[in-house]
């Protein structure tokens, strides 16, 4: 993509910046990027790491010659909260699919849901959602999915170094959970309701942390474009 001639407040865009933002609801990853390259003029804008659009939190998006520096962002531990809605699954493993599956969840005790997190600390093995984004083929295996095609995919090592319940309110069950890259949440709350023997899927996500960024320091769009207009009358 070659790069047009942009605005003088920009030229530190340009060369290259770390850009917080607070990810809205229903947008994609792709949005946001697009976002950045219409306001500030760069061409050369990248993220570092994909949220799903039912997902918000904290996007990192690199521009210029920091754009380099995204693999060493995407390595990074995150954090995470959410909820998890137990009695239902759905095929995408969040809402983003109809709910189905429906079975009771009376008999699920408080103890039951604190005790079934200890099994998914530490290294696991977990199979990525075939309603995702990797490739078999050269295609997104979600193509295929949407198909109604089989798909097999590997379970691939993970490492999950907290799992913390933080509130009960049935079906819904709410945590945070600290693990390494390449971990999908919804995996998670489609196999801690398998674990409980009465389903669950995915209800919210927020992305809090990656590394040493919070979401706390993060823009949201909007702020960020009032940021740029700001710079941009004042040159």
């Amino acid at each position: 993509m070659r790069q047009k001639p942009i605005h003088p407040a920009m030229q530190p865009f340009l060369d290259g910046k770390v850009i917080l933002l607070n990810k809205s609801l229903e947008w994609t990853s792709f949005d946001a990027v697009k976002k950045i390259r219409i306001l500030t003029g760069v061409s050369k804008v990248g993220h570092a790491g994909t949220l799903d659009p039912l997902a918000t939190g904290l996007l990192i998006i690199c521009t210029g010659a920091f754009t380099k520096k995204i693999n060493e962002y995407m390595a990074q531990e995150k954090e995470y909260t959410g909820s998890i809605t137990l009695g239902a699954t759905t095929p995408t493993y969040d809402l983003e699919s109809v709910p189905e599956n429906f079975k009771d969840i009376a008999a699920i005790t408080e103890q039951a849901i604190l005790d079934a997190t200890h099994s998914f600390k530490g290294e696991i093995y977990q199979i990525p959602p075939i309603h995702s984004a990797i490739k078999q083929n050269g295609k997104p295996v979600y193509l295929a999915a949407r198909r109604g095609e089989d798909i097999k995919l590997e379970p691939r090592k993970i490492t999950i170094n907290e799992f913390e319940i933080t509130e009960i309110a049935l079906p819904k069950v709410y945590f945070r959970v600290v693990c390494s890259t390449g971990t999908y949440i919804r995996t998670l709350a489609n196999d801690f309701g398998k674990a409980l023997g009465v389903g669950g899927h995915l209800s919210a996500l927020c992305r809090t942390k990656i590394g040493d960024f919070s979401v706390k320091d993060a823009y949201s769009i909007e702020s960020f474009a009032e940021e740029i207009n700001n710079l941009k009358t004042q040159s």
